[in-house]
This record gives structure tokens, sequence and C-alpha cells, in this order.
């Protein structure tokens, strides 16, 4: 007789379930199908022969010690690496503060793992991140929901939500965020921090598309903003370089970096050693500033062709953010304004428009249990 496997589940994995980002990895596997419903990089920008270059030389002068297993913390070099590049934009950081992980999600599971307890309040915009709805149901977390306009999260609410409330950290994405495009102005940033300063709640402020910006000025991270250590910074390769390289940046308070480590640890070891060396020899060689330069003049002409294209072809009644950097745009499509006609069948064979993922705590239950 076969094992019954539910019954042996802990409580826990109920909140484990497919999101609609897995659908869509299995959809754009389809060579025919171009899909505006996730965030993926374009393939041909991938710096291809550059990689291989490295790794042929990474391999070749110390291939030994590159296969062996590496510390919890990350390469240190790298970690150096990283430390100089956000120093320049105002961190204030040494290397005692950075951890790689396997990509920025594992950012948001570590965190999750040190805060989030079952029944737990956190603080997220509404929309927010898929993904990180996906690995806070999985520590079983309850929300508290901050809309997010044209200039992000509507930071002057919190008060009114953190007073006599414990909240174990605001979740947010200040620049372009996921999936609305929008951008967190400097007052809002501002304000955040003087709030979170006062209620003493931690931030953890996901910045995966800060160094795409199109147009317009570089606004100041938050972690930049924070002199007493409460935000947790997640920075990422993914999209300036490559998601299939899956290296990350955390960076948090000294204090806090240990039991990071520790959940690390307990993850995967570290992060894949060649992939850190990679990374790593892409910043030395002093590639990284050109091939970003190169992305953001082509996702530049994408997004006003994408724009323009929206303008031409959708119904009046469809409104979205025109992004100044970043891969979203949130449409927004009141389901009485869609006609009947318009349906994948105008579509070419190889463009499709794909559904929206759920993007709030409350959609992304109703996905799970739909």
């Amino acid at each position: 007789m076969a094992i019954n496997w539910e019954s042996k589940y802990c409580e826990r994995a109920n909140g484990i379930y497919g999101s609609m980002t897995r659908q869509l990895m299995h959809l754009i596997a389809n060579p025919e199908v171009i899909s505006f419903g996730g965030g993926l990089p374009a393939s041909e920008l991938f710096p291809v022969d550059q990689v291989k270059a490295i790794t042929h030389d990474v391999l070749d002068q110390k291939g030994m010690a590159v296969l062996q297993y590496g510390t919890s913390e990350g390469y240190e070099p790298l970690r150096q690496a990283v430390v100089e590049r956000y120093n320049q934009r105002g961190f204030g950081i040494g290397l005692e503060n950075v951890l790689i992980t396997s990509g920025a999600q594992q950012g948001i599971d570590l965190v999750s793992k040190l805060f989030v307890g079952k029944g737990d309040l956190i603080v997220v915009g509404d929309p927010t991140f898929l993904t990180a709805l996906q690995t806070f149901n999985l520590f079983q977390a309850d929300y508290l929901t901050v809309p997010v306009d044209a200039e992000g999260m509507q930071v002057e609410r919190l008060p009114g939500i953190l007073e006599a409330r414990n909240v174990k950290f605001i979740y947010i994405m200040p620049n372009f965020q996921n999936p609305s495009g929008a951008t967190l102005s400097l007052e809002r940033r501002r304000q955040v921090m003087e709030i979170v300063r006062y209620y003493q709640v931690p931030v953890v402020e996901d910045d995966a598309y800060g160094e795409l910006r199109y147009d317009g000025e570089h606004l100041p991270a938050l972690k930049s903003m924070d002199p007493d250590g409460q935000v947790i910074y997640l920075g990422s390769f993914s999209k300036v370089l490559s998601p299939g390289i899956r290296v990350s940046a955390l960076i948090a308070e000294k204090n806090l970096m240990e039991k990071l480590v520790f959940a690390k640890q307990a993850a995967d070891l570290h992060t894949d050693n060649l992939a850190q060396h990679i990374i790593y020899e892409f910043m030395r060689r002093d590639w990284l500033d050109g091939h970003i330069a190169r992305l953001i003049d082509f996702y530049r002409k994408r997004r006003d062709a994408m724009i323009q294209a929206m303008t031409t072809y959708l119904p009046a009644k469809v409104t979205w953010t025109t992004p100044k950097a970043g891969f979203f745009c949130g449409p927004r499509c009141p389901q009485a304004s869609i006609p009947a006609s318009f349906s994948k069948k105008r579509w070419k064979p190889r463009s499709l428009m794909c559904r929206a993922p759920a993007t709030t705590p409350k959609a992304a239950a109703s996905a799970a249990c739909g």
C-alpha cells in the first residue's frame, strides 16, 4: 500500500502551494510564446562570451579551490567588492555586513526563518511581489497591507497600522516595484525611515531593479538613510547579469548577521562557488557598469514600445504606470472594460499577454485554493 504522504505533512506545509510564477516558467519554455506576465530579463543580453571566458580562466587558475566547499558568508573578494560598490551609494558598510545568498529569494527566506512564526504580522504593499508572499505564507504570516500608488507605498498610513501592533517587519520595494512599476518618492523615503525609527520596526528593502533606471536621477536606498541598522537590504545580480547565476547580496547589521549565517548554513551551506567567482571577476574586470549601460539602453526602448502599444491598442479604461526603470508597468484592467474580442486569438502565435499573477495576500490565498 502506498504511503499517505498528506497525513505526514506538518501544519506549516499547508502554506506551500504552486504559484503563477511556476506556471509562467512552464509557459515561457515554449519558444512560440512571448510572455508579458513575468519579469524575465532578455536572454539575448546575457553576457555569454564573457561568462565563458571567466569560467575558463577561473577553472584553469584555481579550479580545485573553486570546486571545494566554501564559507557560508560567501567568497570574501566578492563580499569586499559588494562593500565598495554599495558604499559608493552611501551605505557605510563593512565586510561584516554582507552575506552572499543564492538569489535574493533566499534572502527573503532567511529573514522569514528568523522573524516569522504562525500569526506574526508583516506589512506589505498592495500589490506586492508574488514570490515574497509565497515565502511568507510558508511561515504562516498574517498581513497588514498598505496601498501602492504612483509614488509607491502610501507610507503616511503606517503610523495607524503600527500603533499598538507587534509588526515583525515592513517588506518594501522602493525602486520600480514588482508588479506596479512604482517608485517610492524621496519624501516618502524620508517619511518611512522616520516612522520606523519611532516605532522601532525593521524594514526589508528588496532592490532587485535598482540599477536599471532609464530616466531621471537615482534616489537614495533606504539602507543609505539608516544610521541605526534597521534596514535589511536585498540586492541582486539576477536582473543585471543573469537570473540563472543565483548570486545576490544581503546587507544587514553586524549583530543580526550571525543568525542569518546560521540559517544559511542550515539551508545550503554556501552559495555556489563558481557562480560567486563569475560575478566577482565580472566586477573586478570592470565589465559590470558597461554591461548595465547596454541593458538600460535596450530596456528603455522596450519600455517605450510597450507603452506605445498599450496606448494604441488597449481600451481607454485600462491604466498603467510608465516606469522610470525596471520591468513592470502594472496594468490595471477593470473586468467590464475588456471586450470579448480582446483574446489571445487576436495575437500572433508568438505573442501572448498572460493573466497577471496574484500579487496581494488575499489574491495569493485564493489562487492557492483554486
